[in-house]
């Protein structure tokens, strides 16, 4: 099968100088605002400025409705940026400013379901419209009324410029007073905007906000081959009747004998053998366990597409509803094999996305099991899945994970709670200046370690501090995190044994 993507509607000719004026303002702003200076504040004044010019120049005329309300989830969804500006938090408030692009060119989807394919679609233009866009906005009009194209233009200056340079160079050869105001003048200010890397800035936030003023939709041309045998052939062969009944019986019987096994030695705490404990027993499960639980997933979705001999079979629509509930189940057992590790072995940001992710798969399995039960499809469970792929990020973007990291390790380890196992504090320096109010607490605390691991506590401590300490202290890069760090940081004496 081939494929050939192209743009959804032709590229126009002609721009609206407005429009123009505008991209070069948001180019102006950006360098403004970011330029030299760490992220924070100005990425949720830049993610509304773009949403709010979208909106305002990319439809004429505006259509009162879903831009407005879409500018409005824009700022609910920028305001992570607001806690910290984290990958999360930047990828939320763009996905809601692309949101608020197509809408206000009318591109939006009136069924939400189709959102993920619409999405898909504008990615997918998006390198295309990137090279048509930055030139027609910023450089020149490609159209046939052009009078001259860009490299005649910029003959025409050349002449003029290198005799004008000559002749000021003979002036001030000649007259004193030129060449002293020459000398007073300071051309390094001008150097700084000839930095590479900061032309390369301007072109790709030109040419970014330049796709989403002129939003274009991706449109996928099938052919069907000739000859051979199709892929849904195929899929079919593998997946008829007998095989699925067959699969699902086996599946359902091996499950139940890993669900038995974790229900006596995890959930019920059984002794296991010689030589094992409960800690290797439940790390050697979680991960294996939750990839088994992605391919059954896949497995279903194959199996119980839209007129399949799964999705008429009531026999094998029973056995994959007690196989998805198996495999909730598996999810389950994985959480608790991870949160029994943890106990043993202390928290990493490994093992918290792990688990986030484990919640993920489950919370999946279980949007398959009303897909199935209410005969939805599989656009819908893309979106379902999309809305809680947002949903779960977005809360997360205002979770300090790192201090809630050093936290729990403090709270839990052998100094402190006499279980678990000692305190790593070289891990907790990789946390960064969040690990701070854990240390003063262990610090603080009562200890029974020796005097000195206190002293490298300590001295990671007055480390993480002047890290801190040394950051840009400028509007542009305030968040609220930093802001939080700052007032305990000021109203606390460390701690020093």
């Amino acid at each position: 099968m081939q494929s050939q993507i192209h743009l959804s509607t032709p590229f126009p000719n002609a721009y609206n100088k407005g429009r123009r004026v505008v991209c070069l303002g948001l180019v102006v702003l950006a360098d403004i605002l970011f330029y030299g200076n760490s992220l924070g504040l100005n990425l949720f004044f830049f993610a509304i400025s773009v949403a709010t010019a979208s909106m305002l120049w990319t439809t004429k005329p505006l259509r009162a409705g879903p831009p407005i309300e879409l500018l409005g989830l824009t700022i609910v969804a920028s305001l992570p940026l607001l806690e910290a500006p984290t990958a999360a938090a930047i990828a939320l408030s763009a996905g809601a400013v692309i949101c608020t692009s197509l809408a206000a060119a009318r591109l939006f989807p009136r069924n939400w379901t189709s959102l993920p394919s619409v999405l898909s679609r504008f990615v997918l233009a998006v390198p295309r419209q990137f090279v048509r866009v930055f030139p027609r906005f910023f450089i020149l009009r490609l159209d046939r009324t052009s009078a001259l194209p860009l490299g005649k233009r910029l003959a025409v200056w050349i002449l003029p410029i290198t005799l004008s340079a000559a002749f000021l160079l003979l002036f001030r050869a000649a007259n004193p007073v030129i060449e002293a105001l020459l000398q007073d003048i300071d051309f390094s200010f001008l150097l700084q905007f000839l930095d590479p890397w900061r032309i390369t800035f301007w072109i790709a936030i030109g040419g970014s906000v330049g796709v989403l003023m002129k939003p274009r939709l991706a449109r996928r041309r099938r052919r069907v081959p000739s000859s051979g045998h199709t892929a849904g052939t195929l899929v079919g062969s593998l997946f008829d009747y007998g095989s699925l009944v067959r699969s699902l019986a086996i599946f359902n019987v091996l499950f139940a004998v890993q669900t038995s096994m974790d229900i006596v030695y995890l959930w019920g705490g059984a002794e296991l053998p010689d030589g094992m404990s409960h800690a290797e027993y439940a790390h050697r499960g979680a991960y294996p366990l939750l990839a088994t639980a992605l391919l059954a997933a896949v497995f279903v979705l194959i199996a119980m597409r839209r007129d399949g001999p799964g999705d008429r079979s009531p026999l094998i629509r029973n056995l994959v509803l007690v196989w998805i509930g198996q495999n909730v189940l598996l999810c389950a057992s994985s959480i608790l094999r991870l949160d029994l590790y943890v106990e043993a072995y202390s928290l990493t940001w490994l093992r918290v996305a792990a688990g986030i992710w484990m919640g993920l798969v489950a919370v999946g399995l279980v949007l398959i099991l009303l897909r199935i039960a209410f005969r939805r499809s599989n656009r819908w469970l893309i979106a379902m899945n999309l809305m809680v792929l947002t949903l779960v990020p977005y809360v997360g973007a205002f979770v300090d994970f790192p201090a809630f990291i050093a936290r729990f390790n403090v709270e839990h380890c052998a100094e402190l709670s006499q279980t678990g196992v000692l305190l790593d504090i070289q891990y907790l320096s990789t946390l960064g200046p969040s690990a701070i109010p854990a240390l003063d607490t262990y610090l603080a605390a009562s200890l029974t370690s020796e005097f000195g691991k206190r002293q490298f506590a300590s001295r990671i401590r007055m480390q993480l501090a002047e890290e801190f300490n040394a950051r840009t202290d400028d509007w542009r890069s305030w968040n609220y995190r930093s802001a939080r760090m700052a007032a305990y940081l000021n109203s606390t004496i460390p701690f020093a044994r």
